[in-house]
């Protein structure tokens, strides 16, 4: 039998692929950029999946947000020579 609901899997993609109007207005390095982002998001999409959010912007935002976050934590342990 087929599946009647996406997958997250699919969900994100479909909202990376909505966004690609908006990527191709960026500058190149802002598109490099860009495209790291929504490598983060897909990092997380099991964790998206389990969560069921009502909404799946909100796996795909918390996922980019949760890589930020771990970035400037590994920063500033750098920085206070950890």
């Amino acid at each position: 039998m087929g599946r009647t609901v996406p997958t997250y899997r699919q969900t994100l993609e479909s909202i990376v692929q909505d966004l690609a109007d908006y990527r191709r207005a960026l500058t190149e390095k802002d598109r490099e950029v860009f495209d790291e982002m929504m490598k983060k998001a897909r990092m997380h999409a099991s964790a998206s999946t389990y969560a069921a959010f009502l909404d799946p912007l909100e796996g795909f935002l918390l996922s980019v947000l949760l890589e930020h976050e771990k970035n400037i934590r590994a920063l500033k342990d750098k920085n206070e020579g950890r």
